[in-house]
This record gives structure tokens, sequence and C-alpha cells, in this order.
């Protein structure tokens, strides 16, 4: 008999055990990816925490569907497109297929559906007449608002006075609204811009309102678990339980809220603002995903992990080593409750990677047996999920450049700073990393390291 499975929802800010609306078919939706850009390593955090919680519900119950969706119309697509002088269409679909691409590296699951914002307008328009129709939105210029003063329990899930949420946020200046606070459901395009034909003009519509309408066509009005990471919680989540609750009539949206911690580079977040950002495609070829995915279990979900060389020396080290007592890939063996019951325990996967460590040490003096429950545990994780000699030739391949070819590359580097030439700095930095080689600029020194 499996172990009952407990989770900190952020709706509550307690721990609680889970308990399914339908034993029969557990249902989880997580937002995906804006695919204006090349996902980064702080957006693999919750491809892989996600993954494993995957993972661990089917273990558990006979049925899981679990939605991940690809927004794929966004105000930050259309500026990206403009930037780089390629259709939206162009744009979107290649970043789609690196998205996808991505998530093989890491060795994650397909989820059950993934759908596409683009392939669900006619249920968002849907959405927005029916919540016009119960008083909660109002048309202004072509514009269509949710009107949050409507909604009685706003703020509940980032536990915040509605005061307190306007005056902390960036919110969108416009003499459409009635009020401040009220956020967008519909607003027309520019030409050239992506258009749907609706009630209120040409338009499409905001990016809150495509979770809502993707979740209720493939979950239905009340699922089990909502999940993303922790900068989603307001406003976005809030503003998906605001319009859900209010359309569909009902006092639950999702019962469990799942929020992952950010990713931090020298304990800064990982953002295109910060200009801290290592992209999971620039990985690829240069070192196993696995790597990536045991530097991403390392710390618990819910604590913020610092991205950093060390730590993923650590975890190349360590897979090394597991690979000395690896049996096969293709064992399915059954893992015991015990094993993963720190997994069953909020998701602990530090707890879950300690007892590896205490399955390696058995496997290295042990039989057979042995190996073969170690190598399962492994499994389960996605992990030891590539072949010795697969494991081997990527980490011979890895390295593509001389020492002298590097120390040649940052002297140049170092002109180019010196000449205000940063974006050819930027150019040489990404040349280096491309070849697997990060370099840091450290009390006037540059120094280099291979990756």
């Amino acid at each position: 008999m499996t172990k009952d499975i407990f989770l900190t929802n952020n709706l509550t800010n307690k721990k609680e055990k889970f308990v399914p609306i339908d034993q029969n078919n557990v249902r989880m939706y997580v937002c995906g990816p804006t695919v204006y850009d090349d996902p980064h390593i702080g957006n693999a955090r919750p491809i892989v925490i996600f993954d494993i919680f995957y993972k661990i519900l089917k273990k558990k119950y006979s049925s899981v569907t679990y939605v991940r969706n690809i927004t794929d119309i966004d105000d930050k697509i259309i500026k990206s497109a403009k930037e780089n002088n390629i259709s939206i269409s162009e744009l979107t679909i290649k970043i789609t297929k690196s998205f996808y691409e991505d998530c093989d590296f890491l060795k994650c699951e397909e989820p059950t559906h993934q759908p596409k914002a683009t392939e669900h307008v006619d249920l968002m328009i849907e959405m927005i007449l029916e919540l016009i129709k119960k008083g909660f939105a109002y048309e202004n210029n072509h514009h269509v608002y949710f009107e949050v003063k409507k909604f009685k329990d706003y703020g509940k899930l980032s536990n915040k006075k509605l005061e307190d949420l306007i005056a902390g946020s960036r919110i969108e200046v416009s003499e459409n609204k009635k009020n401040s606070e009220d956020f967008v459901l519909w607003k027309p395009s520019l030409e050239n811009e992506p258009s749907w034909n609706s009630p209120w003009g040409k338009g499409r519509p905001g990016w809150h309102l495509e979770c809502s309408a993707m979740s209720k066509k493939f979950l239905g009005n009340e699922f089990d678990i909502h999940g993303g990471g922790i900068d989603l919680i307001f406003p976005h989540h809030e503003n998906e339980i605001a319009q859900s609750r209010c359309a569909n009539d009902t006092k639950v949206f999702a019962n469990y809220w799942i929020h992952n911690a950010f990713l931090t580079m020298s304990n800064e977040k990982m953002a295109k603002s910060q200009g801290n950002i290592l992209k999971i495609k620039d990985f690829r070829g240069k070192i196993s995903g696995q790597v990536l995915r045991l530097a991403l279990m390392s710390a618990h979900y819910k604590q913020p992990l610092d991205w950093n060389d060390k730590l993923l020396t650590e975890c190349e080290n360590t897979l090394t080593k597991w690979y000395n007592v690896f049996l096969t890939t293709n064992l399915h063996s059954e893992v015991s409750e015990d094993i993963l019951n720190p997994l069953y325990d909020d998701l602990n996967t530090p707890g879950y990677i300690a007892n590896l460590h205490k399955l390696y040490d058995q496997a290295f003096k042990g039989n057979d047996q042995d190996k073969k429950i170690f190598t399962s545990a492994c499994n389960f994780v996605g992990l030891l999920s590539e072949t010795k000699q697969q494991w081997l030739n990527i980490k011979e391949n890895k390295i593509s450049i001389t020492p002298k070819d590097i120390l040649a590359k940052i002297d140049l580097r170092n002109k180019a700073r010196q000449n205000k030439n940063y974006e050819e700095a930027d150019k040489i930095r990404d040349d280096l990393l491309d070849k697997g080689v990060l370099i840091e600029d450290k009390d006037g020194k540059t120094l280099w390291k291979f990756r």
C-alpha cells in the first residue's frame, strides 16, 4: 500500500495531505513557457520539478492528467519577433521546438496535453462573454477588463490585501480602465499583429485568460493541482483564480497551489534584466542533461537554488561514480515505498538523493540485486537514463578548445571592453561558452574554467 502524499499548499500556507477530487483521474496544470526566447536554466527548474511530481502521482494513482501549456501569443513574443526581424509564427515555431528539445535533454516525460494558446482563442472569447454577462467584466474602447473589486477573494493566494498588491506591483496604466487594479481580458491588435475576430473588434486575449480557458478544456472547472514558478503567484495565478471562479461560478479553481522558488546566480535571480542568463540549449552536446537534472533536484523546490560551476562539477562527479555500479536502463523494477518516502513528503528531492547515496554504497559492496535496486531508484527520477558508453562519450567530447586559444580569446575580449565595444566582448564570451568554457571577471582579472 502506497503512502500518503503531503504538499505545501500556497493557498493555505500549510503542508497538507493530498486528497484528489477523483481518485481515478488526478488532474494537474502547470504554466509552461512563453515562447519568445530560448528557455534558460531558471525555466528548467519547474520543468524538472513537476516532471518528478508527475512520476510520483502516476506511482500512486491509476490515471493522471498533466497539462502544461504553450503561450504562443503575448506582447513579449511580438516585441521579440520585431527585434529579430522574423515573423511571429517563425519565432514561436522555432522556440517551441527548442523548448521540446530542452525537455528531452533534461530527460522529462511528455505531459498528457501541451495545448497552445493560439489554438483556443474561441474558448477565451466564450469565457469573456460569460464574465461580462455575470457582471465581472466590462468593455471600453474595444478593450475588455476584469473588475477586480467584484471578486471578494482576490489576494487570497498571495495572502495580501488588494491595496498592498496594487502598491507592490507594476500595474498597466490605461484610461480605458474603471480602476487601476483591473486587468485585461481582451485588447485590440495593432496592424501586422496577430488578431482574431471578436464581439469587441479584432484583437487578442490577455495572458492570464489563456491558462483559465485551457485548464477548463482539459481539466474541467475544478481540478487538483496548479503549479508554476513563485513569480507567477501574483498577478498571473491570482488573476486566473478570479476569472475562472467567476466565469465558472465555483468556490474552487484548483485545490493545491505548488510553486518552485527561483534559481539564482551569485544569489541574484536569473533573469534577462540581470544579464545572467544561461540557456538550456547551450549545455546540449557539452554535458549530459542528467547533470543538470541532478543539480536541479539538489535543493528542495521551495528553497532558492544557487547555480554555479561547483554544483555542476559535484553532480557530474556523483553521476560518474554512480555509473560504476550501473547495470542497464531497462530494468523496470519496482521502487519500494521506503525509498520513495521523501518524495511523498512535499517532494523532498534532497532526501531522495540521500537515499540514492545509501543505495549506491550498498550496491558498490553488494551483488547484482543491490545494483538493480539502486539503478531502478535512479531511473525513477530520470537518472542513469543513458548507457554507460553514452555517458562516457559526452564527457570525452565536451572540450573543443585549447587553453592557448582560450587566453587569446580573453585577450581579444579585454581589448574590446577597453574600446567600449561591449557587443563584441559579449560575442567572444558567448563563443567561449559554446565551446564549454566559462569566464568570470573578478578583482580586475578574467578567470576561466571548463564548464
